[in-house]
């Protein structure tokens, strides 16, 4: 039994950014139609909890089956805090596909690219049915590391964006950010000093962070705005939380429990009937996405395996049809 090796510089070189929003659109209508099983991630604390264990990291293994794609896989991915310090990156994370109709291994792949593309990805797909201003939206964008690279290049792909306004604690993150990705996207970037600054005018806020201290405050936050925060911890603070008129998820299970809403999930301020639903029941047409200008919405696609699985599974089938990759005899 072989399977086929794919490194993240094949990835980046089989897949665009266009293609990997298309396939995550299908992949969101098929989680809202039933097609989609995605099964809740399970967390390994490996030091990013409460284990007590010296490494400051945790990882989570992510199972999916992608019904459009007869697709079935896991990643494997974790995030360790002190990494930047020694010249590590901060994700490292692998993705094994398999046949779902015999169980063979089909192929095994880095999986942090993989993570960075469909995470943009599911923020354009998102916006494309909540942002007030889809002609020519304003975005501010709270993250100026990879994970904010693939945010701007895939809202850049999915809209004619009038303008990033970009915040980061490093103010150098910033500069090199603006400068490397308006030669990249041809949009103008204003790096700005605060993010209160950023947010004044903006039609949708996108959050990559790893903060903890809710910087996000609902006096920030005015009508006809989409607040996306995508971080694994506390981003935004309780009182807009609590007081947008929508909250929409891409998976119930997730979100409740890690990110945005663990605060208020776990204090009982916030059940599941206050979601108003999911990205795919938008997607797919079940739910209403912006009814009108005025609503403050909070969206977060925290991020699923069925979104890894089907971009892995895009890269997998190029690799095939273009001849990339090492096959490898694990039996």
């Amino acid at each position: 039994m072989t399977a086929l090796l794919i490194t993240q510089k094949e990835i980046g070189e089989l897949v665009s950014m266009a293609e990997v929003i298309d396939a995550v659109e299908k992949t969101f209508r098929g989680m809202g139609e039933g097609s989609v099983i995605n099964p809740t991630k399970v967390h390994l604390d490996l030091g990013d909890g409460e284990s007590g264990l010296p490494y400051h990291a945790g990882m989570n293994s992510m199972p999916a089956y992608i019904g459009w794609l007869e697709s079935a896989g896991i990643k494997f991915i974790g995030g360790w805090e002190d990494n930047p310090k020694k010249g590590l990156p901060y994700i490292s994370g692998m993705i094994l596909l398999v046949d779902p109709r015999d169980g063979r291994f089909l192929s095994v792949m880095d999986g942090t690219l993989v993570t960075a593309l469909r995470t943009g990805a599911q923020t354009a797909v998102a916006l494309k049915y909540l942002v007030s201003e889809p002609r020519n939206p304003v975005i501010a964008l709270y993250g100026a590391g990879a994970q904010g690279r693939t945010q701007a290049e895939a809202i850049a792909t999915a809209f004619k964006v009038k303008e990033f306004r970009v915040f980061d604690i490093k103010e150098e993150a910033s500069r090199i950010f603006a400068e490397e990705m308006t030669a990249k996207l041809g949009v103008p970037i204003r790096v700005m000093d605060r993010p209160e600054d950023a947010v004044k005018g903006a039609h949708a806020v996108v959050s990559v962070t790893h903060a903890r201290n809710k910087f996000i405050k609902n006096e920030m936050i005015g009508e006809g705005v989409t607040v996306c925060p995508l971080g694994s911890f506390r981003e935004c603070e309780d009182e807009l939380i609590l007081s947008v008129d929508k909250i929409i998820v891409d998976h119930v299970g997730q979100t409740l429990h890690r990110g945005a809403l663990k605060d208020v999930s776990e204090s009982g301020r916030l059940v599941e009937e206050d979601l108003y639903g999911t990205i795919g029941e938008v997607v797919a047409g079940k739910k209403k996405g912006r009814e009108n200008s005025k609503e403050r919405i909070l969206c977060i696609p925290i991020g699923t395996g069925a979104m890894d699985v089907t971009v892995a599974t895009l890269a997998y089938r190029k690799a095939l049809e273009k001849g990339v990759g090492k096959e490898f005899p694990f039996i």
